[in-house]
């Protein structure tokens, strides 16, 4: 989901595209559907964002998720210990330098190959083909068709 940008327009920076998808994950987090936001919500946990709670119990309190959790996980999940430490990486980075993001693109497809390391995924890719995109601390690996 890349903005498309005209001559005149400046490009989208880093951090406007990580707010923006904070923005999406806020409120799937929030829904009221189990299928919206679980996925979010066990995001949350694994990262360990917001500590001390179930999956059940954090479905039942979702109205505690604020934006600065989700900012927090993506983060954590881009590899930096915090939100205020990937922000200022995102100063100076550009939306090209965001492959994990690539996953949310809807030009993806699906299934996907989740693996649980980066390097069960590499050795996937190798042998198979496909673009390996970490996500946390796990890995998916995109096809080379479409």
């Amino acid at each position: 989901m890349q903005p498309t940008h005209s001559p005149q327009s400046p490009p989208t920076q880093a951090a406007d595209l990580v707010r923006a998808l904070a923005r999406q994950l806020h409120r799937a987090a929030t829904s009221d559907s189990l299928r919206v936001s679980l996925p979010v919500l066990r995001r949350l946990l694994a990262t360990h964002s917001l500590r001390d709670l179930s999956l059940p119990q954090l479905f039942q309190q979702r109205a505690m998720v604020r934006r600065k959790h989700l900012l927090r996980t993506l983060a954590i999940e881009a590899g930096h210990p915090s939100w205020e430490h990937y922000s200022q990486a995102l100063t100076s980075m550009t939306a090209e330098q965001l492959p994990h993001l690539d996953v949310l693109q809807a030009s993806a497809g699906y299934p996907n190959l989740w693996f649980s390391s980066s390097a069960h995924a590499q050795a996937y890719a190798q042998v198979h083909g496909g673009r390996v995109v970490p996500v946390g601390t796990q890995a998916v690996v995109l096809s080379q068709q479409g």
